[in-house]
């Protein structure tokens, strides 16, 4: 598009998937994203592409699993309930490695919950939902700009290592507007879905079959085998996250992601402004999680803070980062609740003693 528009999150994540070329979409409604399947019902015909609702979430993820097979850019959106409906179809379609986007606009659970935000499903993304050996690539954005950027990011990331990536966004953010701008990303040498698509018998010389079952055990050692060098690439190469007022005299290090980060944000500022030296580190990938700033932390570091939307989930991966080099402690809300500015200031000066 070329200019900034004022748009509401969920339409604006269902935008930035049309223009990375998501011609394919298949979900099943569920608050708080059901604006996403909306909007790409709308836009998606204008474009040449196919919305279909399914009778279920489990129906979504096979349908995504076909679509994917022929190899088509596709998408879905839910909300955690529904990504847990989703989990056995992730797996298979990780096992399968084919390529598609899954959008977690997160609510407050366990259970049905509620319907307002939480980020109580970092463990379900990063260490996986369904079973087996397998991961997604997960991106959880800290602003809707960011979001946008890393929708029409993850498209090609999932082409690239044919793998299911995973955007986690929480509900404030699917129902918050902002001015936005979609810009193409960069440009990836992706690999030829001929190679491995159905539908290419006459290219190929012969048919293909996707398909997860091996009932010998050597040739699925050797699958996993082989999955498992493609994620360590991906630690490799696909790491992100921001360093924010991280000085090297530091005394305090938070750690938030997606819509908390932007609370945090405001908390150092407030910290700042009485004298306290606080920063932040701010995942933008959840799986893999950047644990080597963690380990470059300076020795004037005093303490680390997880601040959630949740009981504490991504506070594990903050812990193996740190390697008890320093105490880590937890803030977090939950039940559809935020913290606040005033509650994380009071909670860093109390670990601070201050």
């Amino acid at each position: 598009m070329g200019e900034r528009v004022l748009m509401k999150g969920n339409e604006a994540l269902a935008e930035a998937a049309i223009q990375a070329g998501c011609r394919y979409f298949f979900g099943y409604p569920i608050t708080p994203q059901n604006e996403i399947p909306e909007y790409m019902s709308r836009r998606l015909p204008e474009v040449g592409g196919v919305y279909l609702q399914s009778e279920s979430e489990v129906a979504t993820i096979n349908m995504l699993f076909g679509a994917a097979g022929a190899g088509v850019r596709v998408m879905t959106s839910s909300s955690s309930p529904g990504i847990s409906l989703m989990s056995e179809g992730i797996s298979y379609i990780a096992g399968a490695e084919l390529p598609c986007v899954i959008m977690n606009v997160m609510r407050a659970g366990p259970g049905l919950g509620g319907i307002l935000p939480g980020q109580a499903d970092y463990l379900q993304a990063t260490r996986g939902g369904g079973h087996g050996d397998y991961r997604l690539l997960v991106l959880t954005p800290g602003t809707l700009q960011e979001a946008i950027d890393l929708v029409m990011k993850a498209f090609d990331l999932a082409d690239l290592y044919r793998n299911p990536v995973m955007v986690l966004v929480d509900g404030f953010m699917g129902q918050m507007m902002e001015a936005v701008e979609f810009k193409a990303p960069e440009k990836l040498e992706l690999p030829d879905k001929k190679e491995w698509a159905v539908g290419y018998r006459k290219e190929r010389g012969g048919r293909t079959i996707v398909k997860t079952l091996s009932l010998e055990p050597d040739p699925l050692e050797e699958h996993n085998r082989r999955l498992q060098e493609k994620y360590r690439r991906i630690e490799k190469n696909e790491v992100r996250h921001e360093s924010y007022m991280m000085d090297d005299d530091v005394e305090l290090v938070m750690v938030a992601y997606g819509t908390t980060s932007r609370i945090v944000r405001s908390s150092l500022k407030a910290l700042r402004a009485e004298g306290i030296k606080a920063g932040m580190i701010r995942p933008i990938t959840a799986w893999p999680f950047p644990y080597e700033p963690f380990k470059k932390l300076p020795p004037s570091v005093k303490s680390v803070l997880a601040v959630e939307m949740s009981c504490g989930q991504m506070v594990e991966d903050v812990k193996l980062g740190v390697a008890e080099r320093f105490p880590v402690h937890f803030y977090g809300r939950c039940g559809g609740n935020a913290p606040s500015v005033e509650e994380v200031v009071h909670a860093a000066k109390e670990i601070l003693g201050r």
